[in-house]
């Protein structure tokens, strides 16, 4: 018989306004393999038949609690790490579907890894085959978090212990990139993993919060990759990534000299990991090779920025752009910048010729 005093896993969902999806959420979780849970719902005061919908479940462990006012989503998520009695929590969003094995496998795995503080899983995007193939390990995952959110929120089981034991919570101040801070936090506290099977299927609308205010997303996630570069310089203050530098290069006032400084800031920042060994070195090296590659291939692929003149400023303010992308890629960008201007005036008579027929 299940006890409902000490479930082995809390489930906490928080929900507002889910009424289109909530009835495949909660279904997914109530014929879930594994029985021993309780499942939280906090209602953030929905205006819809979200709760209506909920209640119409008799299932014993479904807790449903009803905030008065909307007070928003980190609320509910600090609220529900108060009163879970689970030893694990499982994280699950009310447009979600979970997989009948989702707990089963991620129980199994934190028993099995006493060491792992947090485990995720892989997951498929709903009416669509795409599959998102975050990484696996502990070393992995420290590094990719450099560059993004690379554990799926809604997928997470966790140790309630240990976030009793560093007093961990969402950090409102960050939403809606709450997950992404909370996990660049305990990726130094502990082990994180990923399981290498999809266990969830994520919904994507227009209605969901992190579409709603993408702007702010992106401002959070940039100061968070200082962040967690600055565990190695603790100076370093990146004004823009790779992900900005294809609108910056539209720019006039970008200036060659400006990439050369942040690929010579990249290779300070491995010399310092190899030296303080924060983050693997095979690893972060290669991650931070392949920001690199990027920054490369976003400059070879601006057209309007094609011309005699910028193989010269190339080779004056950039020479270590022709190391990083090869011969071959070498070969293609001189060729294209020689004869772009050959190339467009031949257009130019043509589109002239084709007037005059």
């Amino acid at each position: 018989m299940i006890s409902t005093k000490t479930p082995k896993v809390t489930v906490l969902m928080p929900v507002y306004n889910c009424e289109l999806y909530i009835k495949d959420a909660v279904d997914s979780i109530i014929n879930q393999t594994f029985v021993d849970f309780e499942f939280l719902i906090i209602d953030d005061a929905s205006t819809d038949k979200t709760v209506s919908i909920i209640k119409e479940y008799k299932d014993s462990r479904i807790k449903l609690i009803e905030k008065p006012v909307n007070t928003g989503y980190t609320n509910s998520l600090n609220y529900g790490l108060k009163v879970a009695k689970g030893e694990y929590i499982a994280r699950m969003d009310g447009d979600d579907i979970s997989l009948p094995e989702r707990f089963a496998k991620q129980v199994t795995f934190l028993d099995s890894n006493p060491d792992v503080i947090l485990c995720g899983t892989l997951y498929q995007i709903i009416g669509s085959e795409k599959i998102c193939n975050h990484p696996l390990t502990h070393e992995e995952i420290k590094v990719k978090l450099i560059s993004g959110c690379y554990i799926a929120h809604p997928t997470v089981m966790f140790r309630k212990v240990t976030f009793y034991f560093y007093n961990l919570e969402y950090d409102p101040n960050m939403e809606p990139a709450e997950d992404y801070d909370l996990w660049t936090r305990i990726v130094f506290l502990g082990k994180m993993a990923n399981i290498g099977e999809v266990l969830l299927y994520y919904r994507i609308h227009s209605q969901q919060t992190s579409i709603a205010r993408s702007e702010r997303q992106g401002k959070i996630s940039r100061e968070l990759r200082n962040r967690m570069l600055q565990k190695v310089v603790p100076t370093v203050n990146f004004k823009f990534h790779s992900f900005d530098l294809d609108s910056k290069l539209d720019e006039k006032e970008f200036h060659l000299g400006e990439l050369q400084s942040i690929i010579k800031t990249i290779d300070y920042i491995i010399n310092k990991n190899n030296e303080k060994a924060i983050f693997d070195q095979t690893i972060f090296s290669k991650e931070m090779f392949e920001e690199k590659e990027y920054l490369c291939r976003v400059l070879s692929a601006k057209s309007n920025r094609y011309s005699f003149i910028n193989i010269i400023n190339v080779l004056y303010y950039f020479p270590s752009f022709f190391v990083i992308v090869g011969i071959k890629k070498s070969v293609v960008f001189i060729g294209r910048n020689l004869f772009f201007k050959i190339k467009n005036e031949f257009f130019k008579k043509k589109s002239k010729l084709d007037l005059l027929m």
